[in-house]
């Protein structure tokens, strides 16, 4: 049975932004449409601007002036879209959340169908993509990695999902208070339960622009969502050693038979020199992946904040600004 919205439910949208002058008049529009299908309010839209340099930054502090429910979070530099959307979730005030990009590949059309399982009980709610307009390369990496990623796991991560969902408030609150540095947010979603639900949303391909996510960048995260669930790569290291060792401990006992019964010095200088080669690339191999843990230690122990905000913008902290500037003008004409 569903339960029905507080008529002061309040709704807060979390939106990251880099360099997205060409899309946010669009998605703005959007957004207003869709909150106006929502019960309660008012709702908010909190978008953090991580270090743009186009006009992002002018267009939302105009947008912002002209309604109230905008906040701006403005990042001291470029940290990152894991960061930003830390910082977009340190800022909100709802009693949910929706996580979105601002590229419009997550529609915010799809919100109210969020906002529907919120009210059935789900503190959770993500989108499941489907009819991912990229290229074939690209969707088959993604959905490589989401299976690879669900199997290397410790907890369950569901398949195919991104960023773009819905969180409950205590959902956020947890999320809050995991203070690593190297942040996968759909795997920490996923790593404090309660009840979740994943409903088919189609990923629309960008609506203007180029994507910010490169492929070094998508890598980066591949890396920090396996590395920050899963320790089977370290596993798989000493897997190997036990299987190296097996194997160079059968071949000494064939060759000290070769040499003691048939008389016979073994051969295979070049398989031998191959072996060693190959072991040697396999330990230099590990020692990188091991590497990438303890660096990943000692990065959680400078425990540097992650990120630094600069300004935070709404719009009676622009009417305050400008009546100082009135109130100053005044004075020197006095």
């Amino acid at each position: 049975m569903n339960a029905p919205v507080k008529s002061d439910f309040r709704l807060s949208v979390a939106i990251p932004v880099h360099n997205e002058e060409s899309v946010l008049p669009e998605l703005l529009r959007r957004l207003r449409s869709v909150a106006g299908q929502i019960p309660g309010g008012p709702h908010e839209f909190v978008f953090v601007d991580d270090g743009s340099t186009d006009c992002t930054l002018r267009l939302l502090e105009t947008a912002s002036r002209l309604d109230p429910r905008i906040v701006v979070v403005v990042l001291s530099r470029n940290f990152g879209h894991q960061a930003a959307l830390s910082a977009s979730l340190d800022h909100v005030t709802g009693d949910a959340v929706v996580v979105m990009d601002a590229d419009l590949q997550d529609v915010p059309e799809a919100i109210p169908q969020f906002v529907q399982k919120f009210r059935e009980g789900y503190d959770v709610v993500y989108a499941q993509r489907t009819k991912r307009k990229e290229p074939l390369w690209l969707r088959l990496c993604y959905k490589f990695f989401y299976r690879l990623l669900s199997a290397l796991a410790d907890v369950r991560l569901p398949l195919d999902a991104g960023d773009f969902g819905l969180m409950s408030r205590r959902v956020v609150h947890l999320i809050r208070r995991m203070p690593e540095h190297h942040r996968y947010l759909r795997g920490l979603r996923g790593w404090v339960g309660f009840r979740q639900i994943g409903i088919p949303v189609e990923r629309d391909s960008r609506y203007a622009g180029e994507s910010k996510y490169t492929s070094l960048r998508l890598l980066k995260l591949a890396f920090d969502g396996i590395m920050a669930f899963s320790i089977v790569p370290i596993r798989v290291a000493s897997i190997l050693g036990v299987i190296a060792i097996s194997l160079s401990g059968s071949f000494t006992i064939y060759s000290a038979y070769v040499r003691l019964v048939l008389h016979r010095s073994p051969q295979g200088f070049a398989a031998l020199i191959t072996i060693i080669t190959f072991l040697a690339g396999v330990q230099l191999l590990f020692l990188g992946v091991i590497g990438e843990y303890v660096g990943r230690v000692f990065e959680e122990l400078k425990a540097r904040p992650i990120y630094v905000v600069s300004n935070v913008i709404r719009r009676e902290n622009l009417a305050a600004s400008l009546h100082h500037q009135d109130e100053f003008a005044a004075a020197l004409t006095r």
